[in-house]
């Protein structure tokens, strides 16, 4: 006969099929605080507060002893029923300790252990009794026959689970478990508030299950529980995207949008809200039909990482290379039999097609690399804009192979390291265009024999053949043969044929670069009743040459060739061919375009496609177009945007600017430090309004390069103001990508701006404040430190009482992060003290959650558990999961410092449930780490094991190699401690 426990209802104690009777109600709340905490010592006076409030009776031990001792004899008779062969009587000492009562716990005291592993149903033992022990009661029982540890137990192992048909199996017996609320028949403030803790686990592993359940492509089972989910909790986001996304898969995408809309209405009256940056995105990929949104089929399990294939698309006039191309194939063949890494340098001329050939090349074998193709235009010889730099472009590669970017090491060696793991065993493609020297490419080479790839760049790269083996393939300009066959998949043959001395002298004119023949095509193509002669009469009569393009004595008349199509554009396509050429960054979107030339979008949008079927822009993305490196450097001499260039410049710097700073309002809200107050646009410039947060981390992504370039393009026209204000608006998109590098860039800059060329503390002041920061974050803490000083003396000369808040927290940072916690407490302290006097209660409660976090590390437990308590109460009252789950932590950390482990445990499991709440995964694993040390601590180290395993499995997907090797070690090692001395740090205290 099976002995039960149930907790997750009424409290019962079932005898097979039959409930025993557990006395009054007082009685049955004893035996549930012991079997919450069951295996371990319950101290007396923490039980009577248990089951009778925080205000015991004066006599409530006598009292408490009766209901134990009528407890043992319940127990001692189901023991008996059940067929125990040791339930020996008990001792009936008024101490309580019987025979065996030597606090020893048997092999299967752990709840969650690997008793709770082996069946839900449980069995009771020799062990189930309860035990006088100094200091309190101890109940020994199989954690397996207590239906709060088993839930506990299948949940973890669920999330675990690699296997999404496993995992929805455990779910599923996790949450059969439950019949009603727990512990129905106890009133008291701790069960109640135990009760709210549950009911929240319970609701976070229902909406885990739904993920798994959508995974498995069970949408159309989900649907109706998800409707009553959601009219149970109507403003839980993620629950809202789950049932969006149901509804999207059964072909029901208006009411996955009008969903959308019920709950941002709902939030916005309700709580003054906008939906989340997860649901809009959301909202957006439903909007766009985003093919990541179709289900995955059941028998497929987890979701793989992508397959890139990134290659552009191939030129479709490419002729000829034949030789080139075998050159390649033979590198292949060569690099696959002697087991290397194949890096074929195509080196040569700007416009000699060294792009083309290695994208036609590429595509021609793409079926030989089944694990993807990556490409990277590096820009090393860009006219407009800096190359990418390595650890951008490394990022870049690894986004694009399913890293998560928060899983990406920002230092360039790390970053690299995780590259070279993630390609080791597959069979990619990665090209490489337009690298400026070696030096550029090597952090981008694989270190897996099975890989490919491509460089290309006008330098010749020799160092490459040292040092990697490479196969160097030097391109030189194309046969005439070549050169008229590229001009009949223009023309055809039959106009070719026609007039060949017309064709001879196009051909000599363009000097064997295919850039310049598929110029002068597009030219002949958009006039096909000209004869061919009149067009080699206007390259005949071009006076100017590119000297740029005098290269090895061979003078290509590209500038003829440039000139005869710029004149046959209309007079307003000339004007914005001329302006594309000075415009800044390697790219430009037609919205920025528009403001260029001062002109509203349509009109901008028709002379681009006239400029494109010229062959002069390509749009070589949705919308975003760019110039040939030798085009653009002919649009910006040909003088015609040189009166226009000032104007031109401001316009689009203002389009870079407002545009920005509107995208930064949504994703920082309004209460973001040092916010500028911006100057209306310059007349002709239409800046853009992003429709939400995701529309506006799109915005910043594919405008990146181009914001950097309109901050340097500002500081060399001395708009100054502009350079700082540039900088502001890029602080979050900086800080959330790790774009580290650019990050100190781009404040380097503003910090010249604000310091050489302005009087104003306040430019100075932010240019320090972020420059410090920056530099810290780099590990350079002296340099970080002097800057801060410099900030904080310009704010306090200023009176500016949030600014020396704003510095003294991040000084408050580095101070800590330089293992000086006195120094960094009395700056956090300076800065919760400057904060109450502003008034601004989000900053205010941020603060409280560091000082709080500071006293813990200094062991004033009692001063960190006050603050952080008050920072707890301000984020829920203003809605703030991710700061309370955060503040969580940490008191989580000062309970587990303190010895309180059963409020550390609430404090990690409240925490958890917000972190996966709002998708923050990174969080989760620390605190999860954390919570495994809480548990060691508390003598239940089978539990403490399956909770540092699923911590190992977010920090192995997160790829933190600190956090992975840590969770190993301590799941390998006998006789774990559980000190938690190595516990994750907490994040009390943050620098920006």
């Amino acid at each position: 006969m099976t002995v039960r426990f149930a907790l997750l209802g009424d409290i019962e104690l079932r005898l097979g099929e039959r409930a025993a009777d557990l006395g009054h109600a007082r009685q049955r709340c004893v035996l549930a605080a012991l079997l919450v905490d069951a295996n371990r010592v319950v101290p007396v006076d923490r039980l009577g507060e248990r089951v009778w409030g925080e205000t015991p009776p004066r006599r409530f031990r006598a009292t408490l002893y009766s209901y134990v001792s009528r407890l043992r004899g319940i127990l001692h008779a189901a023991s008996y029923e059940a067929g125990a062969e040791d339930a020996a009587a008990e001792g009936a000492g008024e101490d309580g300790i019987g025979a065996e009562g030597t606090g020893a716990e048997g092999p299967a005291a752990v709840p969650g252990g690997a008793a709770a592993g082996r069946a839900e149903a449980g069995r009771a033992g020799a062990g189930l009794r309860i035990d006088r022990e100094p200091g309190g009661y101890r109940l020994s029982v199989d954690a397996a026959a207590v239906d709060l540890h088993v839930f506990r137990d299948l949940v973890a192992r669920a999330r675990a689970e690699a296997d999404d048909a496993a995992a929805h199996e455990l779910f599923g017996r996790a949450l059969e478990l439950w019949r009603g609320e727990p512990f129905a028949t106890a009133d008291t403030p701790w069960f109640n508030s135990l009760r709210e803790v549950l009911v929240r686990e319970r609701f976070t592993a229902r909406l885990d299950a739904n993920d798994v359940a959508l995974r498995r492509g069970g949408h159309a089972r989900l649907l109706a529980d998800l409707y009553v989910m959601a009219d149970e909790y109507p403003l839980d986001e993620r629950l809202a995207g789950q049932l969006m996304l149901a509804l999207h898969r059964c072909g029901r995408t208006a009411d996955a949008l009008g969903h959308y809309e019920h709950i941002r209405a709902r939030l916005a009256d309700e709580l003054g809200i906008d939906p989340g940056p997860p649901l809009r995105r959301l909202r957006q990929r439903v909007l766009t039909a985003h093919p990541g949104l179709d289900p995955v089929p059941a028998a497929a399990g987890p979701p793989a990482a992508p397959v890139p294939r990134q290659l552009p698309a191939p030129p479709a006039a490419f002729t000829g290379r034949v030789p080139e191309l075998a050159r390649l194939d033979r590198a292949l063949a060569d690099g696959a039999a002697g087991g290397t890494v194949v890096i074929s340098a195509i080196g040569g001329l700007g416009g000699i097609g060294k792009t083309w050939l290695a994208l036609r090349w590429a595509h021609r074998n793409a079926d030989r690399f089944p694990d993807g193709q990556l490409y990277v235009d590096l820009r090393g010889f860009a006219p407009s804009s800096p190359p990418v730099a390595p650890v951008a472009a490394v990022r870049q590669l690894l986004e694009a192979l399913g890293v998560d970017r928060d899983s990406i090491p920002v230092d360039l060696e790390a970053a690299c390291g995780l590259y070279r793991s993630v390609l080791a065993g597959k069979s990619v493609l990665v090209v490489l265009d337009d690298a400026r020297d070696a030096e550029h490419v090597r952090p981008l080479l694989p270190g897996s024999a099975s890989c490919t790839v491509l460089v290309t760049s006008r330098d010749r790269l020799t160092s490459l053949v040292a040092t990697h083996g490479a196969g160097l393939l030097h391109l030189d300009v194309i046969s005439d043969a070549d050169a008229r066959a590229l001009l009949v998949r223009h023309l055809g043959e039959q106009r070719v044929a026609a007039e060949p001395e017309a064709v001879a002298a196009l051909i000599g004119y363009c000097g064997g670069l295919p850039l310049a023949l598929g110029i002068a095509a597009a030219r002949a193509v958009s006039h096909p009743d000209f004869p061919l002669g009149v067009l080699a009469d206007e390259l005949r009569a071009a006076a100017h040459r590119l000297d740029a393009l005098d290269v090895e004595g061979r003078a290509a008349d590209l500038r003829a060739v440039f000139a005869a199509s710029q004149q046959a554009l209309s007079a307003p396509a000339r004007r914005l061919f001329a302006l594309l050429g000075v415009a800044p960054g390697p790219d430009i979107g037609a919205d920025a375009a528009a403001s260029l030339a001062g002109l509203a979008p349509a009109p901008a949008w028709k002379l681009l496609a006239e400029l494109e079927a010229a062959h002069l822009v390509e749009q070589w993305r949705p919308g975003r177009y760019r110039m040939h490196d030798l085009v653009r450097l002919y649009a910006a001499e040909s003088g015609g945007a040189t009166a226009e260039r000032p104007a031109a410049l401001g316009r689009v710097t203002d389009f870079y600017l407002h545009t920005a700073y509107a995208a930064n309002r949504l994703l920082d809200g309004p209460d973001t430090p040092f916010r500028p107050v911006l100057a209306p646009p310059v007349d002709g410039c239409l800046p853009r309004e992003p429709a939400d947060a995701a529309a506006a981390l799109e915005w910043f992504a594919a405008e990146h390069p181009c914001l950097l370039a309109a901050q340097a393009t500002a500081f060399e026209e001395r708009r100054y103001p502009v350079v700082w204000q540039l900088a502001w608006t890029l602080i979050s998109f900086h800080l959330s990508g790790h774009h580290l590098e650019e990050y100190e860039g781009v404040w380097r800059r503003a910090l010249s701006a604000a310091e050489d060329h302005s009087g104003e503390p306040g430019p100075r002041a932010l240019a320090h404040w972020r420059s410090g920061h920056a530099r810290a974050l780099r590990g350079e803490y002296t340099p970080a430190l002097e800057h801060l000083e410099l900030a904080l003396a310009l704010v306090r000369r200023d009176a500016d009482t949030a600014g020396q808040a704003h510095v003294n927290r991040t000084m408050a940072w580095v101070w800590e992060q330089k293992d000086d916690c006195p120094r960094a407490l009395e700056h956090a302290t300076r800065a919760l003290d400057l904060y109450a006097r502003v008034g601004n209660a989000t900053w205010e409660a941020n603060q409280l959650n560091a000082v709080g976090w500071l006293c813990a590390r200094l062991g004033r437990y009692e001063e960190a558990q006050a603050h952080c308590e008050q920072a707890l109460a301000r984020f829920r009252r203003g809605d703030r999961p991710d700061a309370a789950a955060s503040t969580l932590d940490s008191l989580g950390y000062i309970a587990h410092r303190t010895g309180r482990w059963a409020s550390a445990v609430n404090y990690f499991e409240q925490a958890l449930t917000l972190f996966a709440s709002i998708g923050g995964a990174y969080d989760q694993a620390d605190t999860l780490a954390n919570l495994a040390d809480t548990l060691d601590a508390m003598g239940r180290p089978d539990r403490a094991r399956a909770t540092r395993l699923q911590a190992l499995d977010l920090y192995r997907t997160q790829n933190r190699a600190a956090g992975v090797e840590r969770m190993r070690r301590l799941t390998e090692r006998a006789g774990d401690d559980g000190t938690g001395e190595e516990g994750a740090a907490g994040d009390g205290t943050v620098g920006c």
